[in-house]
Order: structure tokens, then C-alpha cells, then sequence
């Protein structure tokens, strides 16, 4: 049985959303990330980025501190104000051919310790502390772990019918990818909702595993701290952004290796027969198309590397992911790469361009060779998360991305 709660969001007034909402930090280049904190003065970069205020790089607990004074100041202008009554927000992204329709809740900390809602990928432990300290000290929850979970008609029609109505926002940014934002705060949405989540076995992690795991750890520290624990405070559940499992896209990770680990293209070609049937490819740049058939590029040359089934042995659902595969028969065995995570000598592209990149950064001599592969399916995540199991790292890069600034949850 999965928990969903309606929250109070502090949400940007209706004139400011456009200006408040960001892309991920990360995703901004230098020079893109100056001229937002220059001459956006509403973007909630400037909430996650305080040191801009006075020209300074600031880090650790002062920038944590910091970061809690810039969104009190959002609040204290009304840039964000806290709505009134508990809702689940109904967000959705469209761009191009690509639509996703999903809702904002709380979810909580106990499905997580319980396995009703499920990881599929490792976390760091030490990341973990950083950002439950982030979150204890900073006070609320701006960005939202992505959850997916079978398609239901039940909340598929109450989403429908919502969207027909007036949003409560409706703007494009400048990368064209249009958002709209829809609160259900009626009690019988409300509880139609939750009716409907009570009868899930699991919700499945898409994004986010370290979120969901620093909001656990804190919740256990607040929990230690609170001699009146009831279990219904704010901090026993985080903020999530569901979306059914139709509506999700899942992209592939390609592989750049530096070397061939001494040996030559021979010598490595023939290794690779041990567990593959290798096909050169004439027609240029070569995707694989399904399951279990890889597309590398070696010297200029693309060639297609069946998998050989006589040789490799399918023992649970992480046996037969495409990424796995790869590392166990090639990336481990033959070019000595046993931390994916840290070692420098491998590194990965994503993106619709993401082959055409590999190979130019191949032909530029940055990489020696380079492996792209099919997408891992929610399937596939969601076999490997009720198993138990962990991705190797780079499995999926996942869409949508969602903006900060538009729902924030607090602790």
C-alpha cells in the first residue's frame, strides 16, 4: 500500500513563475549561469546560488545558512507564497512529440525504509549526510524525487478531466518546453487519489535516489531529536513527482574508453570473439536496435557486436541488462575497468546526438573506443529494483527533467 499526501506548496505567485523556475544547477554552462543570476532577479538560482549577492564562492554550512536566508527573502517579497489548503499539484511537460502529465505529493519516509517504494541504483553514503544536512539546515524540499507506477484509469480520468480546466500556470521557456500546473485540493480528487495509491504494491524510483534516501536519514535524525514524535510531522515524508510508466523515456549512456589496455585492435578484436559475433558495418554511423546487440566504434570504423548466448549465462535481471552485459564481458575482463563510477579512463555521453558526439570524440583522439547500446525499459528497472539488485552506474538518463522553484515542500 503506497502513501500519497497532499502538501501545502510555497509556490511562486502566478506572474513570476516563468522567471522563478530553473533547470537543474548543474545544467547551466558558465556563462549561461551568470547572465540568469545578472539580470533574473526571481530565478530560484539565486536561492540555491546566495553567494552571487556578494561575489564570493560559498560553500558548506554558510552556504546552507545562506541558502535559507535568500528563500526566507522570497518570501518576505511575495515572490513565494504558501497556498492555503493541502493539495497534489498536477504538472505537465510538453515538448515537441514529448508530453509527460504527472502530479506533485509527499511521499513517505517509511514506504521508503520499507521497500514499498523502490531503488534500483547504489547511493554514496557520504552524499547521502551532505544533502540531509543541506536539508535540515535549509528547512524545506525543492527538488522532488521522480517516481513512476502502472498506468491507472482511475487517476488517468481525474487528471483529464482537471486538465480541461483553466492551469494555475501555463508559460514556455526559452528552451521551448512548455509547462502547466494544475492544483486538485477538492476533497473527493483528494481522495479518489489516495483510494487508488492504497491498492500499489510499490512505487518504483525513476531519479532521485539520493533525495530520497538524505530525506530518510533525516527523517530518522529529526525523529531522534522530537521527544513528541507522532509520525505525522512534515519531515516523515518528502516531496515526489509521479508519473505513470506510459509516459516516461528512457535514454541510453554510451561508453568511452581511452585505451585498449595495451593491446592492439587485433589482439583486442579477438578477444571480443570469445564472447561476441562481431559484424563490421558499412553504412556509417550504426545504432544497435534491440536487446543484447551492441554498436562500437573503433580506428573508424562502426562495427555490431552480437551477444554469443553459448557463452554468457542469464542468472537473475541484472545478468541480462544491456549495461551489465557490457561491463562483465567487456569493460571488466578485457580493458581492466572495475570502478565505473571513478575511473578516469572511461566516461559517458547521453542525448539524442549522443552517437554522432561519441564519434567525434573518438575521432578527435579523446577516446579510443567507444560502445552505445539500447535503453534500459522501466521493465528492466523495475525487475532488478523487486529483486533487489543495483544498476551499474550511467544505466539511464530519464525524462522529463523537472524545474526547481515550482512546489516546494516544507520540513
Amino acid at each position: 500500500m503506497a502513501i500519497v499526501k497532499p502538501f501545502k506548496a510555497i509556490r511562486p505567485t502566478k506572474d513570476k513563475a516563468f522567471f522563478v523556475a530553473s533547470r537543474s544547477y548543474e545544467e547551466y554552462g558558465p556563462e549561461e549561469l551568470q547572465a540568469v543570476l545578472q539580470f533574473n532577479p526571481f530565478s530560484f538560482l539565486h536561492i540555491i546560488n546566495p553567494g552571487f549577492k556578494f561575489e564570493k564562492h560559498i560553500t558548506g554550512r554558510e552556504r546552507f545558512h545562506l541558502v535559507r536566508n535568500r528563500y526566507l527573502e522570497f518570501l518576505e517579497e511575495n515572490v513565494f507564497l504558501k497556498d492555503k489548503e493541502a493539495s497534489f499539484y498536477l504538472y505537465q511537460i510538453e515538448k515537441g512529440d514529448f508530453k509527460s502529465l504527472g502530479f506533485f505529493c509527499a511521499c513517505s519516509v517509511e514506504d521508503y525504509r520499507n521497500n514499498i517504494i523502490k531503488k534500483h541504483e547504489d547511493t554514496i553514503h557520504h552524499r547521502e549526510e551532505l544533502f540531509a544536512d543541506y536539508l535540515y539546515s535549509v528547512g524545506f524540499n525543492a527538488e522532488p524525487v521522480l517516481m513512476t507506477y502502472p498506468d491507472n484509469p482511475v487517476v488517468d480520468e481525474i487528471f483529464q478531466k482537471k486538465i480541461q480546466r483553466e492551469p494555475e500556470y501555463d508559460f514556455t521557456t526559452t528552451d521551448k518546453v512548455n509547462h502547466k500546473l494544475w492544483k486538485i485540493s477538492y476533497p473527493e480528487g483528494i481522495e479518489k487519489l489516495q483510494n487508488a495509491f492504497n491498492g500499489l504494491d510499490a512505487l518504483y524510483i525513476a531519479d532521485g535516489h539520493h533525495r530520497s534516501a538524505s530525506s530518510h536519514l533525516l527523517a530518522q535524525q529529526l525523529q531522534n531529536e522530537n521527544p513528541e514524535h507522532t509520525g505525522t510531522e512534515p519531515y516523515n515524508y518528502f516531496m515526489a513527482y509521479l508519473i505513470p510508466e506510459s509516459q516516461i523515456k528512457i535514454y541510453e549512456f554510451n561508453r568511452m574508453v581511452k585505451d585498449l589496455n595495451g593491446l592492439t585492435k587485433e589482439e583486442f578484436l579477438i578477444k571480443l570473439d570469445g564472447h561476441f559475433r562481431i559484424e563490421k558495418r558499412e553504412d556509417g554511423l550504426y545504432k544497435p536496435s534491440k536487446k543484447h546487440e551492441f554498436s562500437m566504434y573503433l580506428e573508424g570504423e562502426f562495427y555490431l557486436l552480437h551477444l554469443r548466448m553459448t557463452n554468457y549465462a542469464f542468472t537473475d535481471a541484472l545478468s541480462q541488462l544491456d549495461t551489465q552485459i557490457l561491463y562483465k564481458t567487456i569493460l571488466e575482463p578485457i580493458l581492466n575497468i572495475t570502478d565505473l563510477r571513478n575511473d578516469k579512463r572511461i566516461a559517458y555521453g547521453y542525448g539524442k546526438h549522443n552517437l554522432v558526439q561519441m564519434k567525434d570524440r573518438i575521432d578527435r583522439g579523446e577516446f579510443v573506443v567507444g560502445f552505445s547500446l539500447s535503453p534500459t525499459t522501466v521493465d528492466e528497472i523495475k525487475a532488478i529494483a523487486d529483486a533487489g539488485l543495483t544498476m551499474p552506474p550511467k544505466s539511464t538518463y530519464i525524462e522529463p527533467k523537472l524545474r526547481s522553484g515550482l512546489t516546494i515542500y516544507e520540513l
